[in-house]
C-alpha cells in the first residue's frame, strides 16, 4: 500500500494532462468563490474541440467564466446554483441554467445524487506533515463535492491559507495534482457612500453587546461594521466574511467570548477578501471552517443567543416579500444563504434578521420599495420570515404586524419622492 507521500509524488501533473480525465457528458462541479482553481478550467476549456455537453457546476464565479461564453456553447453547459459577473449573461441569453437552491442544501444535492458529480476541480493548501490539505477559503459545498466526485482534481496553491476546523482532505482523495503559484482570487472593497452609511447606522442602532453576527457580501454589510466601534464582545456565524471583520477583532471588539455556540471562534463556511484577510486567518485559532450544511442550517444558527442575521434585497414590496436574487424574469444572483440565516435568526433566543437595501436604484430614478414585485420577480424571502427591513430613511419592524401595519411602516421608509406614489398604487390595488 502507497504511503501518503508516494501517492502524492506519483499523482502530480501539469493542468493540461489532468483535465483529459474529463470526458463528453460529465459533470464537472468547480470549487467556490475564492477558492476557485485558476489554470484547470482554463486546460478544461482549451480541450474544448474534443468535448461536448459538459456541464459545470458551481456557485459564486470569481475566475474568466470563459465555458459560457458563447462560441463555448457546443461544448460546455453552466448550471449555476448562484448567478455571478461572468455568467449571467449566459443565463440571461439561455446558453446556461440556473437551478434554484438553499446554500444549506446544496451538499445534499451531491451526496442524494440528485446532481451525481463526475469531476471535482478544486483548490488546497500544500499537504501538511500528516497528509491533508486544507481548502482554505472554500469548504462550503466544495468538501463534499470532492467526497461525492468519482474523480478529483486539485491544484495545489501555497498562496491558499491554512484554515482550521472541517476544512481537511486527506491527500489520498485526491486523483490528480496540479501545481499553482498564482495568489488567491481576491475581492475588491465595495465603495461605500451616503447611502450605505445611514443603512449601516440604522441596522447598528439595534445590535446589542455580545450579539452574534452573519453577514452577506457588499457596501452594506461593510457599512454595519463601521458603526459597531461601541460594541463589546461580538461574535461571528456567518457564511462569509471579508476584510471589516478583521478590522474589529484587531481592534477587540469581535472577541466571540459571549457565544452559546462555538465560543470564543469565528464560525465561516467561505471567505472572500484581501490578501491581509487571507493572511490573518491562516492557521488562525479564532477562525473555523466548516462545511454550509453544517454552519448555514438554521437549526445550528439558531442555538446562537442574539444571532443577527443582515442580508440585501433588490426589491421589497409593502406586505414584506422579498425578491433578492432576481429583477423581473432576470435571474441576477441567487438565493445563497439568506432564508437560511433570516430562519435561524427568527428561532435564535434574542435573535433579529435585518432585510437591507438602498431606497432607490437607477441613480434614483426608481423605487426599490414597490406596491408589488415586478412581474416574474421571485420571492426569496417570504412575508411571513421577514422582521425588519432597512432603508437609508429608517426601520419598519415587521414581525406580528398586520398588512396595512407593514405597508405603512414601509412607505414610510421608502424615499420621500416615491411616497405617494406608492400609497396611492398600494390603495389602487389592495384595497
Amino acid at each position: 500500500m502507497l504511503n501518503w507521500h508516494q501517492h502524492y509524488i506519483n499523482r502530480i501533473f501539469p493542468a493540461n494532462e489532468a483535465v483529459k480525465c474529463i470526458k463528453s457528458g460529465d459533470r464537472v462541479v468547480l470549487g467556490h468563490a475564492c477558492g476557485e482553481p485558476q489554470l484547470l478550467p482554463e486546460a478544461m476549456v482549451a480541450r474544448a474541440e474534443e468535448l461536448e455537453n459538459v456541464e459545470i457546476v458551481h456557485m459564486v464565479a470569481m475566475g474568466k467564466g470563459l465555458y459560457a461564453r458563447p462560441e463555448m456553447s457546443a461544448h460546455f453547459h453552466h448550471n449555476g446554483l448562484f448567478i455571478g459577473g461572468p455568467t449571467r449573461q449566459a443565463v440571461k441569453e439561455q446558453r446556461a441554467d440556473y437551478t434554484p437552491c438553499f446554500f444549506s442544501e446544496i451538499p445534499a444535492l451531491f451526496r442524494e445524487n440528485r446532481l451525481p458529480v463526475d469531476v471535482a476541480m478544486v483548490t488546497v493548501t500544500p499537504p501538511d506533515q500528516f497528509g491533508f490539505c486544507s481548502l482554505g477559503v472554500s469548504v462550503d459545498y466544495t468538501m463534499q463535492a470532492i467526497k461525492s466526485a468519482k474523480t478529483v482534481i486539485a491544484e495545489v496553491n501555497p498562496n491558499m491559507p491554512r484554515t482550521l476546523g472541517n476544512s481537511y482532505i486527506r491527500v489520498e482523495d485526491i486523483d490528480y495534482f496540479v501545481a499553482c503559484d498564482l495568489p488567491i482570487i481576491e475581492l475588491d472593497q465595495p465603495q461605500i457612500g451616503d447611502v450605505e452609511r445611514e443603512i449601516g447606522r440604522n441596522i447598528a442602532s439595534l445590535i446589542e453587546d455580545g450579539s452574534t453576527l452573519q453577514l452577506g457580501i457588499g457596501a452594506i454589510p461593510d457599512a454595519v461594521l463601521k458603526f459597531l466601534n461601541d460594541k463589546n464582545d461580538l461574535g461571528i456565524h456567518s457564511e462569509m466574511f471579508s476584510d471589516g471583520v478583521v478590522e474589529l477583532a484587531e481592534a477587540g471588539i469581535i472577541t466571540c467570548k459571549h457565544k452559546t455556540l462555538h465560543p470564543g471562534k469565528m464560525i465561516v463556511t467561505f471567505l472572500m477578501g484581501s490578501k491581509k484577510l487571507y493572511q490573518w486567518v491562516n492557521e488562525n485559532p479564532m477562525v473555523e471552517m466548516y462545511p454550509v450544511d453544517y454552519v448555514n442550517d438554521p437549526f445550528v444558527v439558531m442555538r446562537n443567543d442574539k444571532m443577527v442575521s443582515i442580508n440585501s434585497a433588490l426589491q421589497v414590496d409593502v406586505m414584506g416579500q422579498v425578491a433578492a436574487d432576481t429583477l423581473g424574469p432576470v435571474q441576477f444572483s441567487g438565493v445563497g444563504g439568506q432564508v437560511d440565516f433570516v430562519r435561524g435568526a427568527s428561532r435564535s433566543k434574542g435573535g433579529k434578521s435585518f432585510i437591507a437595501l438602498p431606497s432607490t436604484a437607477a441613480k434614483g430614478t426608481v423605487s426599490r420599495i414597490v406596491p408589488s414585485l415586478d412581474l416574474a420577480s421571485s420571492v426569496t424571502t417570504s412575508r411571513n420570515d421577514v422582521d425588519y427591513v432597512v432603508t437609508e430613511y429608517g426601520i419598519a419592524a415587521l414581525r406580528g404586524k398586520t398588512i396595512r401595519q407593514r405597508m405603512n411602516a414601509l412607505i414610510n421608509i421608502a424615499h420621500p419622492d416615491f411616497r405617494n406614489f406608492i400609497k396611492q398604487k398600494t390603495q389602487e390595488i389592495y384595497f
